[in-house]
């Protein structure tokens, strides 16, 4: 998908693209960009919900203005991992560690949502920002939407394609070395909160971060 984000004063907003299933214990996999005061940068928070559970906020700041072009934020999503892309640079991977107790998003579908809403109470500078109405509307843009996926019910238990489609095979199950220098950069220079080093959160390290190459 290719977004514009909400120009000029954009604090309490926040515009979101994400993947939501439908039942009971649920996965989601979040793009959340926060809106800021005029002049001020926009944050991309990122989350992944499995079985119901979230809790895993990553923050970053963009190398661009986006609100003055369009950019590509996309997910690749299949039994081996999960990655967040901007511009083709990934920006967050979360491996499949069922092995380790971890429960990963791959038993049911989801659905593919867009949204822009007032949050003023938590996204901008926790809370301490208001959205200005005054400012309204607020407007976001889109195109170039495009999905590649198995489509299926929403009670389904798997794809019945599963292993034979493009994303599943061997050069996706990994990011390539270029893929891990990009993301080593995006981690050093850009990120500005990891659930994985926050030790008042998590005392203990969540078994998926090593694996993660978050820490």
């Amino acid at each position: 998908m290719q977004i514009k984000m909400v120009p000029g004063d954009s604090a309490g907003t926040v515009t979101a693209f994400y993947l939501s299933s439908q039942n009971s214990e649920h996965d989601e996999i979040d793009f959340e960009f926060l809106g800021n005061r005029t002049a001020q940068p926009y944050i991309l928070q990122t989350n992944v919900f499995t079985g119901g559970t979230g809790n895993r906020e990553q923050r970053i700041y963009l190398w661009f203005d986006p609100t003055k072009e369009y950019h590509s934020y996309s997910v690749l999503w299949n039994l081996y991992q999960i990655v967040f892309f901007v511009d083709d640079v990934p920006i967050r991977v979360f491996k499949n560690s069922k092995d380790l107790g971890v429960r990963f998003p791959f038993d049911q579908p989801m659905k593919i949502y867009s949204s822009l809403w007032n949050a003023d109470d938590w996204a901008t500078r926790g809370g301490l920002e208001k959205t200005d109405w005054a400012k309204a509307p607020f407007v976001a843009s889109y195109r170039g939407f495009h999905i590649d996926g198995c489509e299926a019910s929403v009670q389904a238990k798997f794809c019945a394609t599963q292993g034979k489609r493009w994303w599943d095979q061997k050069e996706f199950q990994d990011l390539d070395a270029l893929q891990y220098r990009r993301l080593r950069w995006v981690r050093q220079k850009y990120t500005i909160y990891n659930y994985c080093t926050d030790r008042v959160r998590f005392p203990t390290l969540p078994p998926e971060c090593k694996r993660d190459r978050d820490i």
